[in-house]
């Protein structure tokens, strides 16, 4: 492994993985079409171009030019909520875009390919998932990720990973990179809201078959996220790998225990006001991540709920 291709490398995820490639001492080259993501978050020693995973021809020329080896696809729409008004729009980046990327890797030296996957290709009749748990995909994302990593099995034929995250929060060690775009994310909405004077939080539905009637999700911090990228890379590229892996604590928290954790953290009261359930959400998931730590036996550096409530506190201290 020498040449490394990260999609949507100017996205929040995308920024992160790259700033510890470069740690590394590899040679990244980051493409994203800045839809959503900020050329603030380019990494100043990595090669930057302004593209489309759509376009085949024009991702095709940097593989070869830069004589790409692995490739981390990042570049996607991510939005649970979005994806059931714009269902096509999801279908073309994340389905026909992946499609794309994997004929731009065709005759090659592309032997390396990682996917950031998601957890919401399980659907809403699981809690505690493994890889293998049964898929009962509720969201039009879910269902677009879930084509993509079947056409990623089928169409590419190198060493091959699949990431399924879980919720990703909080913002590199250095503070450098974050996340920037507000696509309604409970810890970037608090990280926002409590440095104000009087903040306040929507909860989307209270009466879910759990423990206090709000959702219950398992987060995992960027930083680990990163992490993981590289010693998977580092796995399958060394044992001609190809493999499914979830990408979480394992640890499951509701909507209202993450607000009280923010609470405490910040020493604010944070004002409840309860929204309607959205469509698409899932009830409770968290991950059974036994299988990452068979594969890479890594040690998790976040696995703490104030600790990464305060890196996301001061990532938008930083920003605002």
């Amino acid at each position: 492994m020498k040449n490394i291709l990260v999609t949507g490398g100017a996205g929040y995820i995308g920024s992160n993985i790259i700033n510890e490639l470069i740690k590394k001492k590899f040679n990244v080259i980051s493409v994203d079409n800045l839809s959503t993501g900020f050329r603030k978050l380019i990494h100043p020693k990595s090669i930057f171009y302004k593209a489309d995973i759509l376009d085949l021809k024009k991702i095709r020329l940097i593989i070869i030019k830069h004589k790409i080896d692995s490739i981390i696809h990042l570049a996607a729409k991510l939005s649970v909520e979005e994806s059931e008004k714009k269902p096509k729009t999801y279908f073309k980046c994340n389905v026909i875009g992946t499609n794309k990327l994997i004929k731009a890797c065709a005759n090659t030296k592309v032997k390396n390919f990682l996917f950031s996957s998601t957890c919401a290709v399980y659907g809403k009749k699981n809690t505690k998932v493994k890889e293998n748990s049964k898929k009962n995909v509720k969201s039009i994302y879910g269902k677009t990720k879930f084509l993509a990593e079947k056409n990623l099995k089928k169409k590419f034929k190198g060493n091959l990973a699949i990431l399924r995250y879980f919720n990703v929060v909080g913002a590199s060690d250095d503070n450098k990179f974050g996340q920037i775009n507000k696509n309604g994310q409970l810890f970037k909405n608090l990280s926002t809201q409590v440095l104000k004077k009087k903040p306040k939080i929507f909860i989307y539905g209270k009466n879910y078959n759990t423990k206090d009637g709000t959702c219950i999700r398992d987060y995992i911090h960027v930083a680990d996220v990163a992490r993981i990228h590289i010693k998977i890379l580092q796995k399958i590229s060394k044992f001609s790998k190809r493999v499914v892996v979830n990408c979480g604590y394992g640890k499951p928290y509701s909507v209202l225990d993450i607000v009280k954790q923010f609470e405490k953290v910040s020493k604010k009261k944070i004002q409840i006001i309860f929204k309607g359930k959205r469509k698409g959400d899932i009830e409770k998931i968290f991950a059974d991540n036994q299988k990452i730590q068979n594969i890479i036996n890594y040690n998790f550096i976040f696995n703490n709920l104030k600790k990464i409530i305060k890196t996301c506190i001061k990532w938008e201290n930083k920003i605002q």
